[in-house]
């Protein structure tokens, strides 16, 4: 079976992220350490049989988990299916045809209900599994604070309200992130996370044909796989030189003018964020550093104040109080359906 490389350089210095986030947010690592002490080991097996079958997922399951917490904080409310009292962030504009990953959280959750009914959110299974998804690619490794409870509703106008776009403005950028309490050095190194995954055709099309500020080569190259016309859906990686390696390689493409979306390009355009950007693409261990840091920040984005939540199981017919209203059997996320048989083969479109 295939190995993976993984790093697990100590952050001394996020102990007192750690413990903010533990008591401002109520969240703490050790929150299941009694409740479901395999949690850990359940998630990170789970998620390296996930990437043995397609490296790519670690980056659909961060994309998942960034997705989620940037719509009414992190509840797992991306894991939930449209019903007849609302309608969901799967199908938002951001991750239509895109947001892929569902069916691994799934088969954790499976897995953990089995050893801990009824104990762990969808919400905390999906922030462990990002955290492991970067590492088992060779990124770093955190304690991830635990205690969420899963949002018992959706919204999709929100999603596509909250989700930057791919052809953001490095201003929009700084707005978008700085209305989650998130700094614009915090958006530069979360940005980081496109050193993995894959982009539609549709998504860099004007930019590899249309901007200037882009390496001629580079352009040339995506040109061969997204032509002018058609081929909308034909994936390019990110990071044009570690496809699924998690490192400082999509700074240095930054640099060298290879960002491949226009909102990866405008963080190293004459702005604001240049400096750090040629840090970044300098030193791999800062990088590490303030990804994880603001890893951690977005990952203490919880629900606002009245917002419904719940700890979601696998049998909806014991405690999902959404099973009734739901007009198929695909009950979504965590709600324990075969989601694959129901929509159909996973669809290669989109980011990551």
């Amino acid at each position: 079976m295939a190995a993976f490389a993984t790093r697990s350089a100590p952050f001394l210095g996020l102990a007192a992220v750690l413990c903010v986030l533990a008591g401002a947010q109520q969240l703490s690592p050790s929150f299941y350490s009694r409740s479901c002490p395999n949690l850990a080991s359940i998630v990170r097996s789970e998620m390296t049989s996930a990437l043995q079958r397609e490296r790519r997922m670690g980056a659909s399951i961060l994309r998942l988990f960034f997705h989620d917490c940037f719509v009414n904080g992190c509840d797992g409310s991306i894991l939930l299916d449209d019903t007849s009292t609302f309608t969901g962030e799967k199908n938002a504009g951001p991750n239509a045809n895109s947001a892929r990953g569902f069916e691994v959280i799934d088969a954790i959750k499976t897995r953990v209900e089995a050893a801990c009914r009824a104990t762990v959110s969808c919400a905390d299974i999906l922030a462990l599994a990002a955290r492991d998804g970067v590492n088992l690619l060779g990124g770093p490794t955190w304690s991830v604070p635990l205690g969420r409870k899963d949002s018992r509703t959706a919204s999709q106008s929100a999603a596509n309200a909250n989700l930057p776009g791919p052809g953001s403005s490095l201003a929009t950028l700084i707005t978008m992130f700085g209305n989650k309490n998130l700094s614009p050095g915090d958006m530069t190194a979360l940005s980081g996370a496109h050193t993995i995954g894959r982009s539609q055709c549709q998504f860099f099309r004007n930019r590899i044909y249309n901007e200037r500020n882009i390496n001629a080569s580079f352009a040339a190259l995506r040109q061969r796989t997204c032509p002018r016309s058609g081929g909308d859906s034909n994936l390019a990686p990110l990071d044009v030189q570690t496809a699924d390696g998690f490192d400082n390689a999509y700074y240095r493409n930054l640099v060298g003018q290879r960002g491949l979306l226009h909102s990866d390009q405008e963080l190293f355009n004459g702005g604001s964020q240049d400096a750090l950007v040629r840090q970044y693409s300098n030193s791999p261990s800062q990088f590490s550093a303030d990804f994880v840091t603001a890893m951690l920040k977005m990952g203490g984005l919880l629900p606002s104040s009245g917002t419904q939540t719940e700890v979601s199981t696998i049998n909806p017919t014991i405690v999902d109080v959404y099973a009734a209203e739901q007009s198929h059997k695909c009950l979504g996320g965590c709600r324990g359906a075969d989601e694959e048989a129901c929509r159909g083969e996973e669809g290669q479109w989109g980011g990551w």
